[in-house]
């Protein structure tokens, strides 16, 4: 069940209808928009008392049930668009973020090399993966806790955000120590238990769809998120598996405006995942802001051909920089800045 709160009611008031819903047998989880506030309880409406004679008291202003499978991330749970802040960064807002760097953080040299050429095209956040899920045993598996120092070095340096994947619940903790924002790939995607230790670290999330993923399930899985009293998520779509081989992955630009449909949360876009290909990622870019992305995440690297990981889809410097120009008409044709 949803409850919306009436605007201006005292915080006592707001604590008196928390209550009753846990005594009623639901767990409330509060979702704060600018003039209102939005309780979404979850619970066995079949085994608790209703919770629809809430109604009834005078700082309520509407009880609805939600009929989607998931609760609080759906448009019916919050009607507006949510937003995630992050170091005075507002992503699903008015201004479109750029999030940028390499796929591994190599070494002190190249990770510096890159956060400052992004900074200066005008990205707002450093991406670099410290850990890296690799499909071979033998293949980098990231610096470890030695890359999370060096991507924390580049943000005091440079006033980037951070992004780092989270692939261990034993890592949660640290990972959260050095980075802005945790990142959960798409081969986690439904390792539920990780995302609950994601989400209770406190930082915002974002989650990467599947590569074999439906979209209801995709949504299902952000509800781990903004149940376990987290509501900073964020979605992104990075390419889906499909019978296609002349790209890595079928970049789906259509889980744009679905996700904007039936959720709340923010979209991402990685085109470099997506597509496996540089030469394609400034096309994807532009589609995805024409289709209403809130962001963008792309690989940059100072020599794509030496790349410890995933050289064929990383953008040189000088490619990133025509990118955020040739991004601009369109991001003025959408209304964002």
């Amino acid at each position: 069940m949803i409850i919306v709160l009436k605007p201006q009611i005292t915080k006592k008031e707001e604590t008196a209808v928390l209550r009753e819903i846990r005594r009623r047998g639901y767990r409330p989880h509060i979702m704060r928009g600018v003039a209102r506030t939005v309780i979404g309880a979850i619970g066995d409406e079949q085994t608790h008392q209703t919770l629809e004679t809430l109604i009834n008291w005078s700082q309520v202003e509407s009880v609805m049930p939600v009929q989607k499978r998931y609760k609080l991330v759906s448009r019916e749970a919050h009607p507006t668009d949510s937003t995630v802040s992050v170091r005075g960064n507002v992503i699903g807002g008015k201004k479109f973020h750029v999030m940028a760097g390499p796929c591994s953080v190599e070494s002190e040299e190249q990770l510096m090399a890159v956060a400052r050429a992004v900074k200066t095209a005008g990205a707002t956040f450093l991406r670099g993966g410290a850990f890296k899920p690799r499909t071979s045993p033998y293949e980098f598996q990231g610096l470890g806790q030695k890359g999370l120092k060096l991507l924390a070095k580049a943000r005091a340096e440079t006033g980037l955000a951070v992004i780092t994947e989270l692939l261990s619940e034993d890592h949660a903790e640290l990972v959260a120590e050095y980075a802005d924002i945790l990142q959960i790939g798409t081969r986690n995607a439904q390792n539920f238990q990780l995302l609950i230790a994601a989400a209770k670290t406190g930082k915002p999330i974002l989650l990467k769809r599947g590569m074999s993923m439906r979209i209801e399930e995709w949504l299902l899985a952000g509800e781990y998120v903004l149940s376990n009293e987290n509501p900073n998520l964020l979605f992104c779509e990075r390419g889906i598996r499909t019978f296609e081989t002349y790209t890595r992955n079928t970049l789906d630009l259509s889980a744009i405006p679905i996700i904007k449909q039936e959720s709340h949360c923010p979209v991402i876009i990685d085109p470099s995942q997506g597509s496996g290909r540089a030469d394609l990622v400034i096309a994807m870019c532009k589609g995805a802001v024409a289709m209403g992305a809130d962001a963008l995440l792309v690989e940059v690297h100072p020599d794509p051909a030496k790349a410890w990981s995933d050289g064929a889809q990383q953008l040189t410097p000088d490619l990133f920089a025509r990118l955020m120009t040739d991004i601009q008409p369109l991001l003025a044709a959408v209304g964002r800045e």
